[in-house]
């Protein structure tokens, strides 16, 4: 927000809540305007985490799209297109031993994120033993119909009454966790709490604020 990039502040966000996994959005590879660096692998090196990228177009002589940061080897990571007429979209989702996560950075079009709901149901049910946990930048507000519809298949985790964008003065909340209900493990979710994050680079070190959520996972 202060036209600075820095990578080492993003990594404190992220090493300051100690989180399991990550989803981050509009992730350069490559590009001139990056300075020519893979920064979700220099993400990964700052944090001691794995990336697993997900490119939705190329880019100023590289690749842009969305990743996670995972401190756990996946067991298996399925990349998706998803419409996007302003620029082509992607979701990016990785199963680990005790749930699958995903990230998604969605259309600005409305018309787009409702044709890229079956989508994200269709890949939330390819593992339905699992719980599973979708992250990102849904360009949609809670009033809009894309999340009062999206919310027919899935819970919203996060509190959506915390703004988050833009990040040095919030205004709007457009960031999300979710979960699916379909997921015969869907009632093993818990909600422990959000975990604190380092306040003073959270309104610089990104354009949207970032947000944060513990899950606990009750037995079967």
């Amino acid at each position: 927000m202060d036209e600075k990039r820095d990578l080492q502040r993003i990594a404190d966000v992220l090493n300051g809540c100690k989180a399991d996994v990550v989803a981050v959005q509009e992730i350069d590879s490559m590009t001139a305007r990056s300075g020519g660096i893979d920064v979700l692998g220099n993400l990964a090196s700052l944090t001691g985490m794995i990336p697993l990228y997900a490119p939705a177009i190329d880019f100023d002589g590289g690749k842009y799209g969305v990743g996670i940061l995972c401190r756990e080897k996946p067991l298996s990571v399925f990349r998706t297109p998803l419409p996007g007429r302003e620029e082509q979209r992607v979701l990016i989702a990785a199963e680990f031993r005790d749930f699958v996560f995903a990230c998604t950075h969605l259309s600005l079009t409305e018309e787009d994120r409702m044709l890229s709901l079956p989508i994200l149901k269709q890949t939330a049910e390819r593992i339905p033993e699992k719980p599973f946990f979708l992250a990102g930048d849904f360009n949609a507000e809670p009033s809009e119909p894309f999340i009062q519809q999206m919310t027919e298949d899935f819970t919203i985790l996060t509190d959506t009454t915390v703004r988050t964008y833009p990040a040095d003065n919030p205004d709007i909340t457009i960031d999300y966790l979710v979960s699916f209900k379909g997921s015969s493990a869907a009632s093993r979710v818990r909600v422990a709490g959000s975990p604190l994050l380092p306040e003073t680079l959270t309104p610089v070190a990104s354009d949207h604020r970032p947000i944060a959520l513990t899950i606990n996972l009750t037995h079967k």
